[in-house]
């Protein structure tokens, strides 16, 4: 089995976009109340790291069969290693006044598309 960057190398050498990201995923670790009481300085913080270009995506989650929400969330990071994505997720207030528990993972995209529509107006977003 190749290591992560060696991988990476031959994704690329066969022409795949090999394009890092990285993936927070997150479980509650405290009751409803205290991530409610975390939530604000949580959501500030997020903004901080969206506005300084690191955050890609990030948002709840449901169980597995998609109707309730599982108390878990997903973060996507652009960053330069997978220890700056420990670092911006273990800085995050959620996870260090333990209102979650998280793990990191690195992610390389290969395949798919992306195509976004943006009407600011009508306050909507499609994404095809």
């Amino acid at each position: 089995m190749p290591s992560w960057s060696e991988y990476r190398e031959i994704a690329r050498s066969r022409g795949a976009l090999a394009f890092e990201l990285f993936i927070v995923e997150s479980a509650a670790a405290a009751p409803p109340e205290k991530m409610q009481e975390i939530l604000p300085r949580h959501l500030a913080y997020q903004k901080e790291v969206e506005a300084a270009g690191k955050l890609f995506l990030a948002g709840p989650v449901s169980d597995a069969a998609g109707e309730n929400m599982s108390g878990g969330g997903m973060i996507v990071y652009r960053a330069s290693s997978i220890e700056e994505a420990r670092k911006i997720a273990e800085d995050d207030p959620m996870h260090k006044e333990g209102g979650r528990e998280f793990t990191v993972r690195a992610w390389l995209v290969n395949e798919g598309s992306l195509s976004l529509n943006v009407t600011l107006s009508d306050q909507a977003l499609k994404i095809a």
